[in-house]
């Protein structure tokens, strides 16, 4: 008897969930019959129908009788979530229709590990606190090991948190040696065994330390077989065929601004002045389901990943290059598949009409945003932008009046400097700078944004299931905290606010923006935040001001976007019906979820490459001294941001001194001079420690005399150096 292929079963639940959808209670041999699969596959088929019982997808009533879970009286206070760990012994949990994560406290985790699934029951409505009442389905705990063999069996080495780890490592060990880096899977630390998933290369292969980080994360840089054999089906060419029903705009002028160095182009703009004064904005988005069946390999796969990942010296996309950097990438002077959201904004920057269309479009130009802003801010015209000048000053006439009118309406700009970390060809470090972001980068932001709420607006308005972009409410708590932190400046603001509202958090960030420590306060300032997330529950997005929004612009390197895009072909394009509501009822939760979780593990990886870059750069720089601002304040030590961003700790105990901390104000006090040391406090550093296997710097504090002296000890040399 033959078993069901992944793909199968997925199909199988999903025809289940569909046929229950009506809330009616049916019984095994109902759906059978409804399946219409062969009799010899029916007990394949209850192996399936149990184990959804068994994630709580199923209830099975008294009678013996099938329903969803979530029409069943036993769904009330439960919940299917990820389980979110901290540094703490409590956790959370992250559920996609409710406004706040649940938090379960350490005694009701149920051994539940970041990344699971898993059933919550409320405890607390008012508190929003619960318990883990089962785990659906473990994250597999994945770790970076060293392959060592020893009497002739195969060993792992890998460090954790705790302590270092020697494991004996079962699966096709045959052909590793010593020196190779596979990622394996621990489910249980106090084991001394370890599953092989797969080797990822050899510890001196050039790059192999960001590959490792990747996989560490499950980001595989190769495409599985079956995606590739798919590619084979996919067109490189946009044919006659594809234009039916789409509006025809190739002989306007269209045009995209990315970086310099971008591949997978998945959005072009457009903007003319109407009669009445107002402006035609274009955003034209890459049609990337177009050729990419839901449910098809490249999309389990694209599913899977979540989003592509942008790390310092290369791009893992989200689809292989073919589709990235090929047939959906809007490349100039060839056709292209789009969706385009054309909007009519007023005077005042109000968005006042749209429409969302299929279209086809012909890109005039790949310009970057370099170039576009020498143009718009400096009046400097490259070569081959002449026939450009005047539409590119209208979009920034015309985004200035939007970024206004934002502001107006409540939108929050942090204005966060990010890191460029500069590799040679060798994946080695050569320079760490503040990335510019000028009036093009801006201007696309602006531009996409609009877009994104045109589209939530449109789903929204047919009351139908959509993925939202969502982004809650501040905490009154943290903040009160965080104002705190504002006394050390002499900064006072009043905390008696009952809720917090955007109008408080501009106020807040006006009153320290001339300060010099204003990057770590606006850093530390968004730590009040609910991070955002993917929901099908719309709750609005804070920090943008806006009731609607999603993510629809980037549908090459975010896997909700492409979820968009299909979205709207079944909503708008197609006429649907029950069914299709149906099935994007059942599915979109998960989607949210995955999408949210594959998300933050990017951050993750990209944070984690942008340490260990940062570090190797630093190696190379010990003993050199330099200007900094205190980034963090805890019991043992500060954290110090250098202008390019590089961060590092000074310690205490490697100090010749005493430090009094107080952690309300998050701040310290020396006993040797009495300077008080808080977040945004300038300070003088001398790099004593850098390590990139461990990412760690290590700076110690710079008094002035010690300054003085250092510099007395460089005239010195100096003056002999002329000498001789």
């Amino acid at each position: 008897m033959r078993e069901f292929t992944q793909e199968e079963k997925e199909l199988i639940k999903e025809k289940i969930q569909d046929l229950l959808s009506d809330k009616k209670a049916r019984d095994g041999v109902e759906i059978l019959k409804y399946l219409e699969y062969p009799k010899e596959l029916d007990s394949e088929i209850m192996k399936i129908i149990n184990e959804m019982t068994e994630e709580f997808d199923l209830y099975v009533t008294k009678h013996g009788r099938y329903m969803n879970f979530s029409d069943s009286d036993q769904s009330i206070d439960f919940y299917k979530g990820i389980f979110l760990s901290t540094k703490g012994e409590y956790g959370f949990v992250d559920v996609s229709k409710l406004d706040e994560d649940i938090f379960i406290p350490k005694d009701f985790k149920n051994t539940a590990m970041d990344g699971d699934l898993v059933l919550v029951k409320m405890t607390d409505k008012e508190r929003v606190e619960g318990k883990v009442v089962k785990i659906l389905k473990r994250n597999p705990q994945t770790k970076i090991a060293e392959i060592i063999h020893e009497k002739g069996r195969c060993y792992c080495f890998f460090n954790s948190l705790k302590k270092p780890f020697k494991l004996l490592l079962e699966g096709d060990t045959d052909r590793l040696v010593d020196g190779d880096l596979v990622t394996i899977e621990v489910l249980n630390e106090n084991s001394l065994k370890a599953n092989l998933k797969k080797r990822i290369g050899h510890k001196n292969d050039p790059g192999i330390d960001i590959v490792a980080i990747l996989a560490e994360h499950d980001f595989d840089v190769e495409f599985p077989e079956e995606c590739l054999k798919q590619l084979e089906t996919i067109p490189t060419n946009v044919k006659e065929s594809d234009l039916k029903n789409r509006l025809d705009l190739r002989k306007e002028m269209i045009f995209t601004i990315d970086g310099d160095d971008t591949k997978d182009i998945d959005d072009a703009i457009s903007v003319k002045k109407l009669s009445n004064g107002h402006y035609e904005l274009g955003v034209h988005i890459a049609n990337v389901p177009h050729y990419i069946e839901e449910n098809s390999p490249l999309d389990l796969e694209a599913r899977k990943r979540g989003t592509s990942v942008y790390l310092a010296d290369r791009v893992v996309p989200m689809y292989p290059h073919q589709i990235s950097n090929g047939i959906c990438s809007l490349n100039p002077g060839v056709d292209r598949l789009t969706i385009s959201a054309i909007m009519e904004i007023d005077e005042k920057g109000n968005m006042i009409d749209y429409k969302i269309m299929q279209s086809v479009i012909n890109s005039r130009k790949q310009m970057t945003y370099n170039n576009v802003n020498k143009i718009l801010e400096e009046d400097i015209i490259p070569e081959g932008y002449e026939d450009y000048v005047e539409t590119l000053k209208t979009m920034k006439e015309l985004a200035l009046l939007v970024r206004n009118n934002k502001i107006k309406r409540g939108y929050i700009d942090f204005n966060i400097d990010e890191a460029k970390i500069i590799i040679d060809a060798n994946s080695n470090v050569i320079d760490v700078q503040k990335r510019y972001r000028g009036i093009g980068e801006k201007l696309i932001e602006d531009f996409m944004i609009l877009a994104n709420e045109a589209v939530a607006k449109t789903i929204t308005n047919m009351g139908l299931t959509g993925v939202y972009r969502i982004h809650g409410d501040v905490s009154v708590e943290r903040l009160r905290k965080f104002l705190k932190i504002l006394r050390n400046y002499n900064i006072k603001i009043k905390d008696d606010f009952k809720f917090v509202n955007q109008k408080n958090i501009q106020d807040i960030l006006k009153r320290i923006e001339d300060l010099e420590g204003f990057q770590v306060l606006a850093t530390r300032m968004i730590s009040c935040m609910d991070k955002a997330r993917y929901s099908t529950h719309n709750i609005g997005h804070f920090a943008l001001a806006s009731r609607d929004y999603t993510h629809f612009t980037s549908p090459i390197r975010r896997y909700p976007d492409t979820t968009i895009h299909r979205l709207l072909h079944d909503y708008l394009f197609s006429t649907f019906d029950e069914k299709v509501i149906s099935h994007w009822e059942n599915t979109l939760e998960d989607i949210c979820l995955q999408s949210s979780e594959r998300e933050r593990a990017s951050m993750e990886s990209e944070r984690e490459v942008d340490d260990m870059k940062m570090a190797e750069y630093m190696e190379s720089h010990i003993g050199e001294t330099y200007s900094g601002i205190v980034s963090g304040v805890t019991s043992f030590g500060m954290y110090v941001m250098l202008p390019n961003l590089i961060e590092g700790m000074i310690r205490y105990s490697d100090l010749n001194d005493t430090f009094y901390y107080d952690e309300e104000t998050e701040s310290v006090v020396s006993h040797k001079t009495n300077k008080l040391y808080t977040l945004g406090t300038k300070v003088e550093i001398k790099v004593i420690k850098a390590n990139k296997e461990t990412r760690q710097i290590d700076f110690t504090l710079i008094d002035s005399y010690e300054k003085e002296e250092e510099l007395y000890e460089k005239e010195k040399i100096k003056t002999y150096q002329k000498k001789h």
